[in-house]
């Protein structure tokens, strides 16, 4: 925790920025080891970029603080109350005119009003990119607790299709995968929610399971993932039910290949856009370019979309350590699609996938 608070400090001085503000979420958890929730008592960290650390918490939560070096301005139950608290802690940290950054996707109406009314003199710009680059390159624990997380979602994936039977919904195969993750060791608060879209559901890259049985000629998209100690796997394979259309074939081998090109593509200093380009060339060249409707990948770690994202504009160069997904799809709509989705570690002469199952079409009995 020391020298990641210590990096962040380096990064916001170098930002031009004198504190970072947080609300509970990964990048909060990331620096203080804490577990903190989303409620409507507001919580948030202040990180100053001179190394002091303050939290504005309440009084029920004060106790988590003991032991850490942060500074506590916890407050009551009372909302007259809060705003004080708020300007003690930014008076405390020599905060009240300064530039602090904060959270685009994270910080919410109710924490950034009371960071305003506090500070009068202060300004909140937006710290994406000082996040970005404090959380882009995983350490070797973090890559072995994603390792760990690829693992419990590969065998609750074997466990549920074992369960499988030709008229189940999406919706109860959605949910055996659930049971299946959480009895192989996943933490309860899974990355979201798994994906299974059959038949010509399997058309819209991020459906929601329904209660449509699965029948014999079916594809099925499966995508799912799994977390450990805060880290999140993200995985995608495509099931045939039977024998299915010969065109869903080709397409499955086409897709099999831009992974594996995707994958084969990914080295150090390469620009993240190029990942896409590999993958997507594939695809194009065997005609289904205008049915690859999404990038070809995104960050994993903390969050199941993080930076560095694959796109084809993506001029980012990859660094060893970046974690990050390559699945690339063909979606044809009111037939199916089809999308295999493995998670890559950036090595310091390659990438290692992280994910082991295979890869080509699970063919389940019809």
């Amino acid at each position: 925790m020391d020298q990641r608070l210590e990096r962040l400090s380096a990064i916001l001085r170098e930002a031009g920025l004198d504190a970072l503000a947080l609300n509970p979420g990964p990048t909060l958890t990331y620096l203080t080891s804490l577990h903190f929730h989303l409620m409507e008592r507001p919580v948030v960290g202040l990180f100053t970029a001179h190394g002091e650390a303050g939290m504005v918490l309440p009084e029920l939560e004060r106790e988590k603080l003991s032991g850490t070096p942060f500074l506590a301005f916890p407050y009551g139950e009372d909302p007259a109350t809060w705003e004080a608290a708020f300007r003690r802690a930014l008076d405390a940290l020599g905060l009240a005119t300064a530039a602090i950054g904060v959270e685009p996707t994270r910080l919410r109406v109710l924490e950034l009003r009371y960071l305003e009314r506090a500070a009068l003199g202060a300004t909140f710009p937006g710290a994406a990119e000082v996040i970005a680059q404090l959380r882009l390159r995983k350490d070797e624990h973090e890559i072995a607790a994603m390792r760990q997380a690829v693992r419990i979602a590969e065998e609750a994936f074997r466990a549920a299709l074992s369960r499988f039977r030709v008229g189940m919904t999406e919706q109860q195969l959605a949910a055996e995968l659930v049971v299946q993750l959480l009895r192989h060791g996943s933490a309860p608060d899974l990355p979201f929610q798994p994906i299974v879209a059959a038949g010509p559901n399997g058309a819209n890259p991020h459906a929601t399971p329904t209660e449509r049985p699965i029948q014999p000629g079916d594809l099925v998209i499966v995508d799912w993932g799994a977390n450990y100690g805060g880290y999140f796997s993200d995985l995608t394979r495509t099931l045939a039910v039977g024998n299915i259309d010969p065109e869903l074939e080709r397409v499955a081998q086409i897709v099999l290949q831009a992974n594996q090109a995707g994958r084969e593509a990914v080295r150090p200093g390469l620009p993240a856009g190029q990942v896409d380009a590999a993958a997507r060339r594939v695809i194009v060249e065997a005609g289904y370019g205008a049915h690859f409707i999404h990038r070809t990948g995104h960050g994993l770690g903390l969050e199941v979309h993080e930076p560095p994202f694959l796109y084809a504009e993506n001029v980012q160069a990859l660094e060893a350590g970046m974690t990050f997904t390559v699945e690339p799809g063909v979606y044809l709509p009111g037939r199916g699609g089809v999308r295999i989705e493995d998670n890559v570690v950036v090595t310091t002469t390659g990438s290692k996938t992280l994910s082991t199952l295979p890869r080509t079409l699970w063919r389940l009995p019809a």
